[in-house]
């Protein structure tokens, strides 16, 4: 199992090295204010699929401090399809099962994890201007 935090979702190389270091399932708690629910559902539904991994997202509902946060909690199956969803903003319980084979078996059909090209990896830093 990994763990993220809101803001780590914006960053694909955070879901991605916890998926290679073994996690099926990401844990991710959350305080999104609602001008950002949007972002939030595309990108949870990415890291999902784009890694082959169970994603638990757990969202802060209500107001706090003059910020509005939307809730949705949910869970994200390794295909980037929503398995259990918890309501928009009010207080909610969600439980669901999840089999964590089903991120190995998802690999077979969506294999971006086999077909990985580290290589870019070195091109990437190096473009950042933190490379060898």
């Amino acid at each position: 199992m990994g763990m993220m935090i809101c803001y780590d979702t914006f960053f694909p190389e955070v879901a991605r090295l916890l998926r290679l270091r073994g996690a099926q399932l990401i844990a991710c708690i959350s305080a999104s204010p609602g001008v950002r629910r949007t972002y939030f559902e595309i990108l949870l539904s990415a890291r999902a699929l784009e890694n082959t991994v169970h994603l638990a997202y757990v969202n802060l509902v209500g107001h706090e401090d003059g910020l509005y946060f939307w809730g949705g909690s949910r869970l994200i199956g390794p295909t980037g399809s929503v398995v259990a969803k918890a309501k928009y903003d009010e207080e909610d319980l969600v439980v669901a099962e999840v089999d964590l084979s089903d991120a190995d078996r998802a690999g077979i059909f969506l294999p971006m994890l086999r077909d990985l090209r580290p290589e870019l990896v070195a091109e990437i830093l190096e473009e950042l201007g933190r490379g060898p």
